[in-house]
């Protein structure tokens, strides 16, 4: 369930045990190290005011420029849309104060080193309201034309209680959930080790179906469980699109309680990119009082790259779609992987051919998003006869999927998320308009609430996106299939480089896809602290005392070389 929003970050941790994103990969506690008040280290003081380019304006790119500068170096960022990436927030026309939140919408509590910056810029989160979630008024969960009300789950009939029991079993019958969670709880690097080094070379080839399909408790219960698991699922959602991908992937979620717990940014999630670009933080080395990402870049970030190579000197050269070229020591690429092939012409010998492979066969899920706005709350009304709101949260197997339904007051234009949906689901609505998706999305929901006249309550213009159609993403997150740990091992630990050759070294690789929580803003935000530790190492700097950083580590407890006897 979703925590109550009256919380502090600080008091949600301790309602939930102190679960934390620790990744059982590399299980370094990021939250520690960023808020360790020795802070995360130095630079030679003959490299202040050094100039390292950082493309993307994400959540990983501003993340990293920010923490470059207060080490005193000068990041330059460049960007080739908007501040933000994937945390985009769209305005309505009709209402400039009401927002969507095309990308990522809902941040798990457990994601303590992403709230370390919501706490740092003073932005506020309240809970999402999530499937039977505490601020959820109710959920509908309609399958197979059959359609079920709760305001809680223990208002839903046995068949639902019995497909989350085959779910808790499996998982630990089959990956040691329980004695997992407790090794993140205590933060025992040793025993998260011992477990999860033990689990992959048994399930790295496993997809998501075929562990749950292979459980005893799946087995007993029976098809109709398995599919009623993938289109009403757990957490958030029905998870049937991810069936495909590696059950590493869907482990690393549930350990760490990623899929519960939500939050979303008063505002909108681009207030986070926003923040970390305006902002002046106190604790600068080299930099004036008053200095900030803006002010640096007087303003604007730089545009959009169109090459990175590397000259005869050994300086890495970066050039922008029309034509300015800079010379850099040192560049971080939060951007997908997939466009330094694709979009950004990047010199191959800057990552050699195992390196390259790894990026290639990244696999990325598409994702749709269509909102609309409406004039007020509406679903907050109780019918008297019925005791019933005339729409709920809806999970269903029909073309929307999901349906969320968000509002600030009961005196307020209010949104609804139609449809949010991924894969094979999101390809459905690729070839159409935003009219065309909201008049399908609202047939849909007209078959489960015949009564309820959604339309009639719409104003101004829908808001929608397809992420794979968007030439500078190419899809929403990374998810990796069966067998792909090694490629994601190579691309996590690229940033400890003193083992490349000198060709090599000083391009640096973050974002979501680098690390081994795709999808999620804590991946984005501690891939982004691997490459500030690479960057401050490659320069001759060094972790502070006391406060040891990734790349201190890696060798210790890092991901574990299923190659290496």
């Amino acid at each position: 369930m979703t925590v109550a929003s009256d919380t502090t970050h600080e008091d949600q941790g301790h309602a939930r045990d102190r679960i934390t994103m620790l990744n059982p990969d590399f299980p370094f506690s990021y939250d520690r190290y960023v808020a360790h008040e020795a802070g995360l280290g130095s630079v030679p003081a003959d490299r202040y005011g050094t100039e390292v380019a950082v493309i993307g304006a994400g959540a990983s790119g501003l993340v990293t420029a920010y923490e470059l500068m207060k080490l005193g170096l000068r990041p330059v960022v460049y960007e080739s849309d908007r501040i933000g990436g994937r945390l985009r927030t769209e305005a309505f026309r009709a209402a400039p104060g009401v927002v969507a939140d095309l990308g990522g919408m809902r941040f798990p509590v457990s994601g303590r080193t992403f709230y370390h910056y919501l706490d740092r810029l003073g932005l506020r989160t309240e809970a999402f309201p999530n499937p039977l979630a505490e601020v959820t008024p109710s959920t509908v969960i309609e399958l197979g034309g059959r359609s079920y009300y709760a305001r809680t789950a223990e208002d839903l009939p046995p068949f639902f209680h019995e497909v989350a029991a085959a779910w808790r079993s499996a998982i630990d019958d089959g990956a040691d959930f329980v004695a997992m969670q407790e090794a993140i709880r205590a933060r025992d690097t040793a025993r998260i080790k011992e477990l999860w080094n033990a689990l992959l070379p048994r399930l790295d080839e496993q997809t998501f179906y075929g562990f749950i399909a292979a459980s005893e408790a799946f087995q007993q219960a029976g098809f109709d469980h398995r599919e009623a698991f993938g289109q009403v699922g757990f957490g958030t959602g029905g998870w049937d699109t991810d069936f495909p991908n590696s059950i590493l992937e869907i482990l690393r979620v549930v350990y760490t309680d990623a899929d519960d717990g939500h939050r979303r940014i008063v505002g909108g999630a681009q207030r986070l990119a926003e923040a970390l670009w305006e902002h002046e933080p106190e604790d600068l080395a080299h930099w004036p009082a008053g200095t900030s990402l803006a002010s640096l870049h007087g303003g604007a970030p730089r545009g959009a790259v169109a090459s990175i190579l590397r000259e005869g000197d050994g300086n890495l050269q970066v050039t922008e779609r029309w034509g300015r070229t800079t010379e850099y020591p040192a560049v971080v690429t939060t951007c997908q992987s997939w466009l330094l092939s694709t979009r950004i012409h990047t010199q191959e010998s800057l990552f050699d051919a195992r390196m390259w492979s790894a990026m290639e066969r990244s696999h990325y899920m598409q994702s749709s998003k269509t909102f609309v706005l409406v004039d007020r709350p509406f679903w907050r009304d109780v019918d008297p006869a019925t005791g019933r709101e005339p729409l709920s949260m809806t999970l269903t197997d029909r073309l929307n999927r999901a349906t969320y339904l968000l509002d600030d007051g009961p005196d307020k234009p209010a949104v609804i998320l139609l449809s949010y949906t991924w894969n094979d689901d999101a390809l459905k609505w690729l070839a159409l308009t935003g009219h065309e998706r909201v008049e399908l999305m609202l047939h849909s929901l007209r078959q489960i609430y015949p009564t309820t006249d959604i339309a009639s309550h719409i104003i101004g213009e829908p808001i929608t996106v397809s992420w794979e159609a968007d030439p500078n993403f190419m899809g929403a997150f990374k998810a990796n299939l069966p067998g792909h740990y090694r490629y994601q091992r190579r691309l996590f630990t690229h940033f400890a480089q003193d083992g490349l050759p000198e060709h090599q070294r000083g391009i640096f690789l973050a974002g979501d896809d680098i690390s081994f929580t795709a999808g999620w803003a804590e991946g984005a935000v501690t891939t982004a602290l691997n490459a500030v530790w690479g960057v401050m190492h490659h320069l001759g700097g060094s972790s502070a005392p006391g406060n040891p950083g990734p790349g201190d580590l890696l060798d210790e407890f890092g991901p574990v070389d299923l190659d290496r006897p």
